[in-house]
């Protein structure tokens, strides 16, 4: 694959051929040393700015944030095309392609959905089958935002009907302005201390899915 007459082909081979050339001898010696690890502070930052742009609803920045994000997976395939995985970008968008047709039985296949929320529904419970999960948490990555560890792990839990145990406040807002008020205090509280806001928080979330895990296993042995 080459760059000459960038106008007559595909886009998106074009950029496949760009990191073929940066990636290949003769090509940029820092691209050519990053690995999938090396790479993974990057990744973060091109989803964050991502979302910075949608946030601020700029169409023009969002299209640049879309490409380094674009960027990161073209890397990302190369790096494995190279190793013993051997798989690049072509197997990734097969990948994804096809779990998309899966994912849509309502769409692709005889199946039917009514709504939105339905469509959710059958999302989750297709991909729960598709990879033998046991548990509502199995697949919440614990590296998430501790804020959304926390509120993505209690909704998956009582979508699933597990029985957790309701968080008393002292206070309870009485709105998300307040809400965020509060929040903000409890960070700048935990800075005055030299406490680590988001670690003590993603802490409680790792203990919350430990929870709902025996939550769980009893309701299962109650079932018996």
């Amino acid at each position: 694959m080459t760059l000459d007459n960038p106008q007559d082909q595909s886009q998106l081979l074009r950029l496949v051929a760009v990191m073929d050339q940066l990636r290949s001898p003769g090509g940029c010696p820092w691209d050519a040393e990053q690995t999938h690890e090396s790479l993974v502070e990057y990744l973060i930052e091109e989803c964050y700015e991502t979302i910075e742009a949608i946030e601020a609803g700029d169409d023009e920045d969002l299209k640049e944030e879309l490409g380094d994000l674009l960027l990161q997976v073209v890397f990302h395939a190369r790096i494995s095309e190279e190793s013993s995985a051997g798989w690049g970008i072509e197997e990734v968008a097969a990948g994804i392609a096809d779990k998309l047709i899966r994912r849509h039985p309502h769409v692709f296949g005889d199946a039917s959905a009514a709504d939105a929320a339905e469509v959710a529904d059958n999302w989750t419970k297709l991909k729960a089958a598709e990879k033998s999960r046991t548990s509502a948490v199995d697949g919440v990555p614990t590296a998430l935002p501790a804020l959304s560890l926390i509120q993505k792990s209690w909704r998956r839990a009582k979508e699933s009907g597990v029985e957790l145990r309701p968080r008393q406040l002292d206070f309870a807002p009485a709105d998300p302005d307040e809400m965020a008020e509060q929040l903000l205090a409890l960070a700048v509280h935990a800075e005055a201390n030299g406490w680590d806001a988001e670690g003590l928080l993603r802490g409680a979330g790792r203990g919350l899915h430990d929870e709902i895990r025996r939550v769980e296993a009893q309701q299962d042995g109650h079932g018996d």
